[in-house]
């Protein structure tokens, strides 16, 4: 062993980030365990490991009597002063183990401990250095691909960003480098992952505070998002001042705010809109990019018919529905949609219903599924 083991235990220290001191606490202890494998009918062992010179003593130690009655913990007093000259009847005297002989199913369970020790020593500093870190943008470098989760070097620990928390479409090679939302810290067969996301909704949001010094500061707050990866966001803000405009504040001096995170997110459409406690104006903005024309509220089942122009009714539903889709997520409204032609045509039937009814028969009522009032107002939305 000798210096090649301080040498060691130093390289160690730098690369598993853990200190030479623990990892010399992890070395007594894997000999401690090889040598009880060895020696296991001894009770009391101890090791010390030599920082100067690397070298590892172990000792027995046992108690000095006149009549060995029981030899792995009693030493006669003759055999006692061969190993010091002083010893007498009552004392603990120590008596050397030769660590070579441990032979190589004792060096197996030294090396069992050593790799349990250095994978707890490591989740306790990436756990110290990240698990506090959670909700953060992080950057890194992309290292290599296992199956379809990339690997990501993030200074001393490397990182996870599985396929599943991947952007669609989303492409790397190795050494490029990439932010991501530091989404969990957990431990791993392997040791300790600290687990990435690029299509966690949180991430845009981060993105946008990162890009916008209001709501950093407070003053524009996100209320809520809502995202299909790759595709569309939306994103609903409120301005805590009067004075400042929650959308503008977000979109920028022509559009360079909104436009960075569009960058970074390779060309996803963000829609920015401003939130408010009124659930017709609010449902009406959050299907921008079209326009609404009418809302009818469901309160009890919270549920909206919303009425569009014939030329707004593929553009408010979206390709594949995506649009009310996302809009649904973000207001948690449940969300139907019909043309202006569909809506006067039920309007008509219902009016007819009416004045046709027997006078004994009770005007129908539609309170369970109202149609939309003439009212609604129709609000201007930000797109990026």
């Amino acid at each position: 062993m000798g210096r090649e083991l301080v040498v060691l235990i130093e390289q160690m220290a730098k690369d598993k980030r853990v200190t030479p001191k623990k990892l010399i606490e992890m070395v007594e202890s894997a000999v401690l365990a090889a040598a009880k494998k060895k020696y296991g009918f001894l009770d009391d062992i101890q090791v010390r490991f030599d920082t100067e010179t690397g070298e590892i003593e172990a000792t027995s130690l046992k108690t000095v009597v006149e009549q060995v009655k029981h030899s792995h913990t009693e030493i006669a007093l003759e055999e006692a002063k061969k190993l010091d000259e002083a010893a007498e009847i009552g004392d603990t005297i120590g008596s050397f183990l030769e660590v070579s002989d441990f032979g190589r199913i004792a060096a197996q369970a030294a090396k069992q401990v050593m790799l349990a020790h250095v994978r707890r020593a490591e989740w306790e500093a990436v756990e110290q250095e990240y698990a506090g870190r959670k909700g953060e943008i992080l950057s890194g470098v992309i290292v290599g691909r296992e199956h379809r989760n990339y690997l990501v070097e993030l200074g001393k620990t490397e990182a996870l960003l599985p396929y599943s928390e991947q952007i669609p479409r989303e492409e790397y090679g190795r050494g490029d480098r990439i932010r991501a939302y530091l989404v969990d810290v957990r431990a791993s067969f392997h040791g300790p992952q600290v687990i990435l996301s690029r299509s966690h909704p949180q991430f845009v949001a981060k993105l946008f505070e990162m890009e916008v010094p209001d709501i950093a500061d407070g003053v524009v707050v996100i209320k809520g998002i809502a995202r299909e990866a790759g595709d569309r966001t939306k994103i609903a803000v409120y301005s805590n001042d009067s004075a400042v405009d929650p959308v503008g504040a977000c979109v920028g001096v022509k559009g360079c705010r909104v436009q960075a995170v569009v960058r970074e997110l390779r060309g996803e459409k963000i829609d920015i809109i401003t939130w408010t406690d009124d659930p017709q104006t609010f449902i009406g903005e959050a299907l921008s990019p079209a326009v609404v024309e009418k809302v009818g509220i469901n309160a009890a089942e919270k549920s909206v018919l919303v009425v569009v122009s014939d030329q707004q009714l593929s553009l408010a539903i979206g390709k594949r529905g995506q649009n009310v889709r996302i809009a649904a997520k973000l207001t948690g409204w449940k969300i139907d949609i019909i043309n202006q032609g569909q809506y006067q045509k039920e309007r008509d039937q219902e009016i007819a219903a009416a004045l046709f009814a027997p006078e004994s028969s009770p005007i129908p009522s539609n309170e369970a599924n109202p149609l939309p009032q003439e009212t609604s107002e129709e609000v201007p939305v930000a797109n990026a």
